[in-house]
């Protein structure tokens, strides 16, 4: 029982899995702290806000921390940007080179007559028995 759950742990996939998460967090520790400690001082400059990320509203008696919230949505869009331009378009270039698209060869054809599918060596078409000339 527990050598199966030892195999299922050391296999290749979980342990792949795992670095990536591992990676995956270090990563995004490390973009959370560029848009906090570089992105939104820069924002609040432009803005004129001394510290961006301390922003609040309050309504009532119930304080609203939107400048936190901005800050995790920069974060959010940065590490979706970084990973986009990354890693991902850089994998489909590679994909599309090593996986050319070929164009389809058309296995059948319409019959004239009732529009069913017919494969292309089809002497009749199987729904309405018309008859056809075969097409190589």
């Amino acid at each position: 029982m527990l050598s199966g759950f030892g195999k299922f742990l050391f296999r290749g996939n979980v342990v792949d899995l795992a670095v990536a998460v591992v990676i995956g967090a270090a990563f995004t520790s490390v973009i959370t702290a560029f848009v906090k400690d570089i992105l939104t001082p820069l924002i609040a400059l432009v803005v004129g806000k001394p510290e961006f990320s301390r922003l609040f509203l309050i309504v009532g008696r119930t304080r609203f921390a939107y400048g936190d919230f901005l800050n995790a949505v920069f974060a959010f869009v940065a590490v979706a940007a970084v990973i986009y331009f990354l890693v991902i378009q850089p994998m489909n270039a590679i994909n599309a080179r090593l996986n050319p698209v070929t164009e389809a060869v058309p296995q059948t054809r319409e019959c004239p007559y009732c529009l069913t599918a017919v494969p292309l060596l089809a002497t009749r078409c199987g729904a309405c028995t018309s008859e056809l000339h075969a097409q190589a």
